[in-house]
C-alpha cells in the first residue's frame, strides 16, 4: 500500500494533515488546483471526506474554493506578503521591546523547546513539519512579553504566516540554505534573545525576518 495511503480512523483529520503537509512542504504551489480524483486515489479515500478536509483548510486559509474552478492552493500577492509581513515584524518588535531582557527563565526555555523541535524536523527531513516548529519558535518569542492580548493577536496570523513561511523555506531550499542552516540562523536570533540587549535583538531580527524575506523569498532565480 502507497505510504500516502489513509487508514479507515479519522479520515477526514487524516486527509487534511496529509493535505496541509503537501502544501507546507512546497509539493503543492500556490496557485495548484487540487483534483479530487487525483487525491482521493492518492490517500485511499472516497470523496466526501476529501471535501470536508478540503472545506477545513479553506476555513484556515490554505486553500481558496472558486465556483466552476475548484479548489486551489491559496496564493499570496506581494501586497498580501508584505502586510502579513510588515504585521508580523510589529508584533514580535513589540514583544521584544516589553520582554527583553527576559526575566522569566522558562519563557526563555520555551524557546529553545521550539528550537530543538525545529532541529528535529530539519534532521528528519520534515519540511512541513518545520514550518509549523518555526511558526512556533516565532511564537514563543512574542510570548517572552508575557502579554496575552498580543500573543492572540499573533496566533490570529497564523495561517497566514505558515504560507509566508512555508514560501520562504521552499525558495531558500532551492536557492541555497539547507534544512539545518535554516536552523542555525534561528539558534543565531535566540542567542542574541538570551544576550538580552533589546536594540540588537530588533535589530536581528529585522534582518532575519521582513528583509530577509523579501531580498529571498519572492525571488524566481537563485541569487548569482
Amino acid at each position: 500500500m502507497s505510504p500516502d495511503r489513509l487508514e479507515p480512523q479519522s479520515l477526514v483529520a487524516l486527509a487534511t494533515d496529509a493535505i496541509r503537509a503537501m502544501i507546507l512542504e512546497g509539493e503543492l504551489g500556490p496557485g495548484d488546483r487540487l483534483r479530487e480524483e487525483q487525491l482521493a486515489e492518492r490517500l485511499g479515500i472516497s470523496r466526501p471526506p476529501l471535501r470536508e478536509a478540503l472545506r477545513l483548510l479553506e476555513r484556515e486559509g490554505l486553500v481558496v474554493a472558486t465556483p466552476r474552478r475548484g479548489v486551489a492552493v491559496t496564493e499570496l500577492s506581494d501586497q498580501d506578503v508584505r502586510e502579513i509581513l510588515t504585521l508580523r515584524s510589529a508584533l514580535e518588535r513589540l514583544a521584544v521591546e516589553l520582554g527583553v531582557p527576559v526575566t522569566d527563565e522558562e519563557r526563555l526555555e520555551d524557546c529553545r523547546k521550539a528550537l530543538a523541535e525545529m532541529e528535529k524536523s530539519a534532521r528528519d527531513e520534515d519540511r512541513a513539519g518545520l514550518v509549523e516548529r518555526g511558526y512556533a519558535f516565532h511564537s514563543s518569542i512574542v510570548a517572552l512579553a508575557g502579554h496575552r492580548r498580543l500573543l492572540a493577536l499573533y496566533h490570529s496570523l497564523h495561517d497566514q504566516l505558515l504560507l509566508c513561511m512555508a514560501m520562504n523555506l521552499y525558495a531558500r531550499e532551492n536557492f541555497y540554505e539547507d534544512l539545518l542552516t535554516h536552523v542555525e540562523r534561528h539558534r543565531q536570533l535566540l542567542e542574541v534573545i538570551e544576550a538580552g540587549d533589546p536594540d540588537a535583538v530588533l535589530e536581528a531580527l529585522a534582518a532575519h525576518g521582513e528583509r530577509s524575506f523579501t531580498k529571498h523569498a519572492r525571488k524566481q532565480d537563485p541569487p548569482e
